[in-house]
């Protein structure tokens, strides 16, 4: 069985999913630490006709110290959300398939949840069911497994019967091969490959978010992620 990880991104990009599709179990990493900076956890990037634009969830931070990313809270008040709908609607109304998923930004930016992990996996599981990934989705917190890096990882593969785990190529510099090799899980890395797909708006611009695929190539987008996997483990 091969395990994965990831943190729960903000709309993630194309790669994310790649990753998922390989894996058999993906393990959302919502109950650790959130970063002080910038972060892929409450941004990503869409594109419009001015090029590239990012679309930001403002979140609660000052004065409250290190959070974990399941205690994050969004700030709900003023118009941002409708002002992220309005630049959604402008950026993508004539891409093919933004009509099919309207009515969930609609409901999930009149309905803002209050933390931000929640607003997150809504849209995690919006991306999942289009994409007709079967992959099972379990949270950190769920496990209750409170090890960090290089024991996180193997804990959750030990906790879940894993006996390959799939990691990114940029994590080999923390987690031990010889950690997984005493407890018999084969250890992979993933590099995700370029996924190329027609846009609207001039030049192709890669690693948006998922989004930017799904309102463009519709039904069409599994098989465009599928196209560049690497070869399953």
């Amino acid at each position: 069985m091969i395990v994965s990880t990831y943190r729960p991104y903000f709309a993630p990009f194309p790669g994310f999913f790649q990753k998922a599709m390989l894996s058999d179990v993906l393990v959302l990493l919502d109950c650790v630490q959130f970063p002080r900076g910038t972060t892929w956890l409450n941004r990503n990037r869409f594109k419009n006709d001015q090029g590239t634009y990012w679309m930001t969830v403002p979140v609660w931070k000052k004065g409250l110290g290190l959070q974990k990313i399941d205690e994050v809270k969004i700030y709900t008040e003023g118009s941002w959300a409708m002002k992220h709908l309005a630049s959604l609607k402008s950026a993508y109304a004539k891409a093919p398939f933004f009509e099919e998923h309207e009515p969930f930004f609609e409901g999930l930016f009149s309905g803002v949840p209050e933390k931000l992990l929640d607003m997150n996996l809504m849209i995690f599981r919006h991306i999942m069911a289009s994409l007709e990934i079967p992959t099972r989705v379990v949270l950190l917190s769920e496990l209750e497994i409170t090890a960090k890096e290089p024991d996180l990882s193997m804990t959750i593969c030990r906790e879940l019967g894993a006996t390959c785990f799939l990691a990114q190529a940029s994590a080999g510099k923390y987690l031990p091969g010889e950690l997984f090799e005493r407890h018999g899980v084969e250890l992979r890395f993933f590099r995700p490959r370029p996924v190329v797909y027609p846009q609207l708006w001039g030049p192709f611009i890669g690693n948006l978010s998922t989004l930017d695929l799904l309102f463009n190539c519709g039904p069409g987008s599994r098989r465009i992620l599928e196209k560049a996997l690497p070869d399953r483990p």
